[in-house]
């Protein structure tokens, strides 16, 4: 068994890893690159490495190597990976990610990995790594968002319940603004994904990022423009921090950890966890997506994505039917945080949090797929940072970055 690989060591891609092809005898290689969803490094080469041993010990004729890669360049890397021809057999990727490669024809569909299993996985985490009917990657985890709130805030603004809509979000403003807090933490730095931030307003309301064919964007029709419109009543209001337009989305010294703010509408279970360590736990409610036109939380699964390229297909996808398995994505789940992407999984001692999360899988959305999805998000934030610092209305930034957007999706820039 070939130990894990430290993180950052398959960094160099002009370097061929042997994990795509023969190890050099009777034995076929199967490499994954797999990132840091076990935030801890420690537990993270702990668990990967008994993930080794366990799979080896049932297939003495599969070497796998699990190379543990940074977040961080992981787009560019996949994709010269995949030109190249060389780095990994599998690699996990999210729903935003998939379509692009699935388009190029670089990986392969893997329908089959779960085909005896299907009825067991959650609908959402399948279709959300289907493209165009074919499966291209094996769910191993979920994940899941939803608003956390400082129960003492709330009440003492005389806000009970804690809002459940939309539009007890914009009713509770002034009443928190009286007492010198936001109702809501709205991350508006452009660097944090508008998955948290943006687009679950624009879900709540009906609208979507692009139109039904992919040729252009929609973010700028109604819907959109009555979700930014929101915030900058919120803004008007006294119900988004000051300094909104370049905050992020962390907790751990951030203004809802500091009772400034009042509630965040796409965090992690993680996060609440991190909110409780500041202002005790007693103190942390946990909702059920805002709903507006409807209730729909950011979610996405990772999945175990088969270069095309590789050469140990069968040996891969036995790989990959083994972390899906319940006994791996219980553990797995349990590790990191996340969710199983299976019903039939029991994550052993799931927090008291992460069972209030898992309230809010039936509500889970992978977000707009679509191959230039990414790109697209980078032209709209700007705009809506420029919206929420007063330089642009509702209408006017969403029609700027709808130009912008169109131009790129047109151009196939």
């Amino acid at each position: 068994m070939r130990k894990t690989a430290a993180v950052g060591i398959a960094a160099a891609l002009g370097v061929a890893i042997a994990g795509c092809g023969s190890s050099g005898s009777d034995k076929s290689t199967v490499t994954l690159w797999m990132y840091p969803v076990i935030a801890d490094q420690a537990k993270s080469q702990a668990f990967w490495g008994k993930v080794e041993k366990d799979f080896e010990a049932k297939n003495p004729t599969v070497d796998v190597k699990v190379d543990l890669q940074p977040w961080e360049g992981r787009q560019e890397k996949v994709t010269t990976a995949l030109i190249s021809k060389k780095g990994f057999d599998l690699v996990v990727l999210g729903p935003d990610q998939i379509p692009q490669y699935a388009q190029q024809g670089t990986v392969e569909a893997v329908d089959d990995v779960i085909a005896a299993d299907k009825a067991k996985y959650l609908p959402n985490a399948l279709s959300a790594l289907t493209v165009n009917g074919r499966l291209y990657g094996v769910p191993i985890y979920q994940t899941i968002t939803a608003p956390i709130y400082n129960k003492k805030l709330f009440a003492e603004a005389g806000v009970d319940p804690a809002p459940r809509t939309l539009a007890e979000l914009k009713a509770a403003a002034p009443k928190l603004a009286a007492k010198k807090v936001a109702v809501l933490d709205y991350p508006g730095k452009p660097e944090v994904s508008l998955n948290q931030s943006f687009y679950p307003l624009l879900w709540a309301n009906g609208g979507s990022v692009f139109a039904p064919d992919g040729k252009s964007v929609a973010f700028n029709g109604p819907e959109g423009v009555e979700s930014l419109q929101l915030l900058l009543d919120l803004k008007a209001a006294g119900g988004l921090p000051e300094n909104t337009a370049s905050k992020g989305n962390d907790i751990e010294g951030g203004q809802l950890a500091a009772g400034r703010t009042a509630m965040y509408h796409a965090a992690t279970a993680l996060q609440a966890t991190q909110l409780g360590a500041a202002i005790g736990a007693e103190n942390v409610g946990i909702g059920l997506p805002l709903e507006g036109r409807k209730r729909v939380a950011f979610g996405i699964s990772g999945g175990l994505v088969l270069a095309k390229y590789s050469e140990n297909k069968d040996a891969a996808k036995k790989f990959a039917a083994f972390l899906a398995s319940p006994e791996v994505s219980a553990q797995l789940a349990k590790e990191s945080g996340f969710f199983p992407a299976r019903t039939d999984v029991t994550v052993p001692g799931q927090s008291a949090e992460a069972q209030e999360f898992a309230k809010s899988l039936q509500y889970a959305f992978p977000g707009d797929t679509h191959p230039k999805a990414r790109q697209v998000m980078g032209v709209l934030a700007p705009h809506i940072q420029a919206a929420l610092l007063g330089k642009e209305d509702a209408r006017t930034a969403l029609d700027a970055a709808a130009k912008e957007a169109d131009t790129l999706l047109s151009s196939g820039g």
